[in-house]
C-alpha cells in the first residue's frame, strides 16, 4: 500500500475529510428527502440483509416500524408483511443516511438534513429517542411507537421552526468543543448535547409553539445524554461520502453492522461491501442481563470511528468508563493504537490529554492487515430478542476478515 500513486490518492482522501465541515440546515420527514423512498422502504443500519436472516432486535424494529407506519395493526401483521416480499428493505448507507443501532428509518420518520459545506454533498439521521426500551434497539410496545410519533408531531417541527430562526448550525464546530470537554462522540455525548441545546435554545423559546410543547421539547433535549449521538452520525457521515470513489485510495469510508454481518467499504472500491459475522460486545450490562442475552453487535454508529471519533478519540473520554466499562488505561491504550492503522491526525478535532493531538484518522486497510490491529468500536448492546431493548453498553472488536477480502480485493484491482 506504499506505492506512489495510492500514497496520493490517500492523502487526497485524508485532505477531504479534514477540509470538511457538516452543518445542519433542516428537519424533514424522511420521505421527502430520501430519493427513492416510498411507504413500502425500510431502511435499516449495516450492510445488506434479507428479513430472514435478520436478528431479533432489527425483526422488532421493523415490527413497531411498520406499526408506526399504519402499514399493520400488531406485531403478528407487521412480521407476515415483512416477509411477504411487499417491504424493499435497504442499508441506511444506500440512501446517504446513518441509523444507530437497528438504524431503522421509514418513510414518516423526521431526519436531519445535514450539508457538508466544503464539497455540497448531504446526509441524513433521524432523532435520538434516548437509552433503554426504544425502536432502535427492537422494542416496538405501545409506548414505543407513542413516543414516535410524539417526535413526528410535535420534536420535529419545533425544531424545524427553531432551524429556519437560527439559520445553520456548525456540527464541526460543536464536536471540537464536545472533545475538550470530554466527550468521544459515540457513547459519550453530554458536552455535544447541552452545547446544540445551547445553541438552539434561544431559537427554540422564539418558535410559535405552546408553552407546553416547548417545555416538552426542551426536557426532552436536556433528558436525552444521547440526543447529539445522531447529529454527530449524520455529521461523520457527510465527511466520510466525501472522501468515496477516489481512485487508488485504500481508505475505508464506512463501517457497518447489521447485527449478523459487519461490514465495511473502500473509497477506490465504491459501493462494494466487503463483509464477516458480527461479534459480540464486551461490556457493563444492566441489572439482570449477562452477555448470553446479548445480540452480536449492530448499528451505523461506527461512522463515527470512520471519522476519527467514537473510541478512536476515547482518550478525550476517561469518564467513558463509568458507562461501558474498562479502566481509564484503556481510553488511552485505545486512541494511541488507532494512529498505528490511520493516515493521519484531524487538527480540528484536538485531544486535551495528549498535548491537544488531533485525532487518528483515516483508517487504511493495509495497514490494518499490516499490523494486525482492527478499528476499535464503542458500542451499545441490544437484547437478542426482539421487543426487549437495550441491556448494556461496552466494546467490540471488528472481524479482520473484513479488511483481510478488502486489500485482496485492492491489490486485484491496482496490482
Amino acid at each position: 500500500m506504499r506505492t506512489e500513486t495510492t500514497g496520493k490518492a490517500n492523502q487526497e482522501a485524508l485532505e477531504r475529510i479534514r477540509k470538511s465541515r457538516s452543518v445542519l440546515i433542516d428537519m424533514k420527514p424522511a420521505g421527502e428527502v430520501l430519493e427513492g423512498m416510498t411507504r413500502q422502504t425500510i431502511l435499516h443500519a449495516g450492510p445488506p440483509i434479507t428479513w430472514d436472516r435478520m436478528c431479533g432486535p432489527m425483526k422488532g424494529a421493523v415490527t413497531g416500524a411498520l406499526m408506526y407506519e399504519g402499514l399493520a395493526g400488531s406485531p403478528v401483521e407487521a412480521m407476515a408483511l415483512a416477509g411477504s416480499g411487499d417491504i424493499s428493505f435497504s442499508p441506511c448507507h444506500h440512501f446517504r443516511a446513518v441509523g444507530s443501532m437497528a438504524g431503522v428509518i421509514s418513510h414518516s420518520m423526521p431526519v436531519f438534513v445535514v450539508q457538508n459545506k466544503t464539497y455540497g454533498n448531504r446526509a441524513f439521521s433521524i432523532l435520538n429517542e434516548g437509552l433503554g426500551k426504544v425502536l432502535r434497539f427492537g422494542a416496538y410496545s405501545p409506548e414505543v411507537l407513542r413516543k414516535l410519533k410524539w417526535m413526528e408531531e410535535i420534536v420535529a417541527p419545533l425544531l424545524q421552526r427553531a432551524l429556519r430562526h437560527s439559520g445553520e448550525i456548525d456540527l464541526k464546530n460543536l464536536t471540537a468543543q464536545a472533545l475538550r470537554m470530554g466527550d468521544e462522540c459515540h457513547n459519550r455525548n453530554k458536552a455535544g448535547t447541552l452545547l446544540f441545546f445551547s445553541t438552539l435554545a434561544p431559537h427554540l423559546a422564539a418558535a410559535e409553539v405552546s408553552a407546553k410543547h416547548a417545555a416538552e421539547v426542551f426536557n426532552y433535549i436536556v433528558g436525552n445524554d444521547h440526543f447529539y449521538l445522531n447529529l454527530c452520525m449524520a455529521g461523520c457521515k457527510a465527511v466520510m461520502d466525501a472522501a468515496r470513489d477516489i481512485e487508488g485510495s485504500s481508505l475505508v469510508t464506512a463501517m457497518a453492522r447489521n447485527g449478523v454481518d459487519f461490514g465495511i467499504q473502500v473509497s477506490g472500491l465504491g459501493n462494494r461491501w466487503f463483509t464477516a459475522p458480527s461479534s459480540l460486545p464486551i461490556g457493563r450490562y444492566f441489572p439482570g442481563f449477562t452477555g448470553q442475552d446479548a445480540n452480536p453487535d449492530l448499528g451505523d454508529s461506527a461512522i463515527t470511528e470512520t471519522a476519527g471519533l467514537g473510541a478512536f478519540a476515547m482518550a478525550a473520554a476517561p469518564s467513558i468508563v463509568e458507562y461501558i466499562g474498562g479502566t481509564v488505561e484503556d481510553t488511552m491504550r485505545s486512541t494511541l493504537n488507532m494512529y498505528k492503522i490511520t493516515l493521519g491526525e484531524n487538527e480540528s478535532y484536538l485531544i486535551p490529554c495528549l498535548n491537544f493531538r488531533g485525532t487518528p484518522t483515516g483508517i487504511d486497510i493495509g495497514k490494518v492487515v499490516e499490523t494486525g490491529i482492527v478499528p476499535a468500536v464503542d458500542t451499545g448492546i441490544a437484547h437478542r430478542d426482539a421487543g426487549i431493548g437495550q441491556i448494556g453498553a461496552g466494546f467490540v472488536k471488528p472481524p479482520m476478515s473484513c479488511f483481510q477480502s478488502a486489500f485482496e480485493a485492492f491489490k486485484k484491482k491496482y496490482p
